[in-house]
């Protein structure tokens, strides 16, 4: 665990092989399917988004899984888990999100360089988001890419974007930025975890293939979020999105 401490301190992230094995992943899927059939079509809308709302089949994005299924709550809260993102963080994390990602065949859209901390509204910036992968990820289906060493410098500006489920994305991306891009591969159960503040961006899904993962976003406990500007940014968020009919 010192090692990977090491490397996620200078890099801003971390890939861990086979962080789950056969039997996990197993488990995992079937819970996923489950839940997706059973639970999903009654959840808010607010939660669910689909990359064509009117086929359920291009399901996106779900937020707050452990809050509508306890195996999801079990997992988020399992010693392998919390020890990752304690080692990280190094000390206590408390749990504030675990999401379900697809980027669906040929049309599941790219991710807008961002930095997740932009939407945590917290102080310091002491929180992890960990990418739990499902399916084969590489560029072709639009893997994460991360810029090595960005967490160090700081929030950069941020402004809307039309992407649904990122609605925030770099205002000054450029060439230089992208040159510096490394990108990330993943076999089924392994895990990518990145610092509230590393810059990540992926492609759009190209390819025949899913993308799907699971994410858990922990903060360190102690840090202090600001609740009303968060609330506000949601309600917002929220708004635009049914008027443009995205929800």
């Amino acid at each position: 665990m010192k090692n990977i401490k090491t490397m996620f301190d200078k890099q801003g992230y971390v890939a861990v092989k086979r962080f789950i094995d056969e039997q996990e992943l197993g488990e995992l899927r079937r819970a996923l399917t489950r839940f997706i059939n059973e639970t999903v079509p009654n959840l808010p809308n607010e939660l669910v988004y689909y990359e064509d709302k009117a086929d359920v089949n291009t399901l996106k994005q779900v937020q707050k899984l452990y809050e509508y299924d306890d195996y999801f709550l079990t997992l988020a809260q399992s010693k392998k888990v919390m020890e990752l993102a304690e080692a990280l963080l190094g000390g206590e994390v408390e749990l504030k999100n675990m999401q379900y990602f697809n980027k669906v065949p040929y049309s599941g859209k790219g991710t807008p360089a961002h930095q997740d901390g932009y939407y945590f509204k917290i102080k310091p910036q002491q929180a992890v988001t960990m990418w739990l992968s499902l399916d084969y990820a590489d560029a072709e289906n639009g893997a994460v890419c991360y810029i090595p060493g960005s967490h160090l410098l700081g929030m950069r500006p941020h402004n809307v974007t039309n992407t649904l489920g990122f609605s925030q994305g770099i205002a000054n991306w450029s060439n230089t930025d992208q040159d510096k891009e490394v990108q990330m591969t993943a076999e089924p159960g392994d895990i990518l975890v990145h610092h509230s503040l590393t810059v990540h961006r992926a492609n759009n899904n190209l390819s025949n293939r899913h993308r799907q993962s699971i994410g858990f976003i922990f903060y360190r406990k102690g840090v202090q979020e600001d609740e009303q500007a968060h609330a506000t940014y949601k309600q917002e968020l929220t708004r635009r999105l049914e008027k443009q009919g995205k929800i």
